[in-house]
């Protein structure tokens, strides 16, 4: 009968030990949602680019990506971002897909323009730069960057 209460102790113990865990990583993993608005991009090429991937300014993270649709009239990917509301970003912003480095996955970069009027949620980044293939930037090194046999 002891044995019987010692294993339900334990069994309690190590379920609420992984409790503990669960609600760390849920919190460490900025999937709580952000405070701020959201604005679109459209690219010809989103290669590897995944929901919750950071949207950059500068080097730091101001947003993640929040999905993504196809434009079933130009064939364009419409990307949503959501972006923290203590960034304010110009209307001739750049948006380019980058990767985060050789092995790792895509991000997008902001790059803010010069302009006084200012993005609101909802609103769309004009200038855009899609993904470019490692593929494609070893065969431009390699047979000098033509294209053609």
């Amino acid at each position: 009968m002891g044995r019987n209460v010692v294993e339900t102790i334990v069994g309690a113990l190590v379920l609420g030990v992984a409790g503990v865990f669960v609600v760390y990583a849920f919190a460490k993993s900025d999937r709580a949602g952000t405070d701020g608005y959201e604005v679109v991009a459209r690219f010809d090429r989103i290669d590897g680019l995944k929901r919750g991937a950071d949207v950059t300014l500068s080097g730091v993270k101001v947003g993640t990506v929040a999905g993504f649709d196809l434009d079933r009239k130009n064939y364009q990917a419409v990307v949503r971002m959501a972006v923290s509301s203590g960034v304010t970003l110009p209307t001739d912003t750049n948006a380019k897909i980058v990767s985060e480095s050789l092995l790792g996955g895509m991000v997008i970069v902001l790059e803010p323009g010069a302009d006084k009027a200012m993005l609101r949620g909802g609103g769309e980044i004009q200038n855009t730069q899609g993904a470019v293939p490692l593929s494609e930037l070893i065969a431009k090194f390699m047979f000098g960057g033509t294209g053609q046999k």
